[in-house]
């Protein structure tokens, strides 16, 4: 399908452009909202700046595309394919990314609060200083992805599949990795106040300088954990596991380190 002839059908009112071919075509800063792309094959096309709230785009075809800055909102990618694609600084507040492809993505500054990442393969993805706010992230998998400043709190990461995942200066307080695997992980300067991690497997990760107020810990593996110049202050360290585990210059007013050994 040719540019003009979709931004002719759409002026009439058209919004079913399911299956249709738009391969590396040209629609950056165009106004498509509503319009259903269920199928579509949009590899290599820019829409950059533009308007796309409530677009469907399930199952779809978006390797390297580019949606920088494009307002997505209440829209949907269940199942799309959107490999190696451009999606920094993008306003997807809401929208549905379940099982979508995001491998090697580019989501710089995205906004993705309240959104739906569940199963999502986000391997090797850029998230930095990402949104995710509310988000579920439920069997997504996270591994090799950098989430440095990631914004978390109150996400849902049951079942994340994580390895060598950067969270550095991430905001996660109040999440529940309850008996998650977070070992050789780097949460330097994270802030986990309140956060849940008790019969977590902590060995050898970096927690220099976390925030940890509060965190719950109980019965983790901290074998050789660094909490060099972190704050757990009021923490819940019963019966962990601390050996070989650093605290210089670590705040542990008031934490709870009956059992440990």
């Amino acid at each position: 399908m040719k540019v003009r002839h979709l931004l002719r059908g759409y002026e009439a009112g058209n919004r079913n452009f399911a299956g249709v071919d738009l391969h590396s075509v040209h629609l950056e800063r165009s106004t498509l909202i509503g319009v259903d792309f269920t199928g579509a094959n949009l590899m290599g096309s820019v829409f950059s700046r533009s308007f796309l709230s409530k677009t469907v785009f399930d199952r779809a075809s978006l390797n390297w595309v580019d949606l920088t800055f494009a307002k997505l909102n209440n829209s949907r990618f269940v199942a799309c394919d959107l490999t190696k694609a451009s999606l920094d600084g993008i306003f997807a507040v809401d929208t549905d990314l379940s099982a979508a492809k995001l491998s090697g993505t580019q989501l710089r500054g995205a906004n993705l609060c309240g959104a739906s990442l569940r199963d999502a393969n986000l391997r090797g993805a850029n998230l930095t200083g990402v949104n995710l706010r509310g988000a579920d992230l439920s069997g997504a998998d996270l591994r090799w992805a950098n989430l440095s400043g990631a914004r978390m709190s109150g996400a849902r990461l049951d079942g994340v599949l994580l390895e060598e995942t950067i969270f550095t200066g991430a905001w996660l307080n109040g999440v529940n990795w309850s008996g998650a695997d977070l070992s050789h992980l780097k949460f330097e300067e994270a802030k986990l106040s309140g956060a849940n991690l008790e019969r977590t497997n902590l060995a050898q990760t970096n927690l220099r300088y976390a925030m940890l107020h509060g965190a719950l810990l109980r019965e983790a593996n901290l074998t050789g954990v660094d909490f060099t110049g972190a704050s757990l202050e009021a923490a819940d360290l019963r019966e962990t596991n601390l050996s070989q585990a650093t605290f210089d210059r670590a705040n542990l007013e008031r934490a709870q380190l009956t059992g440990t050994y």
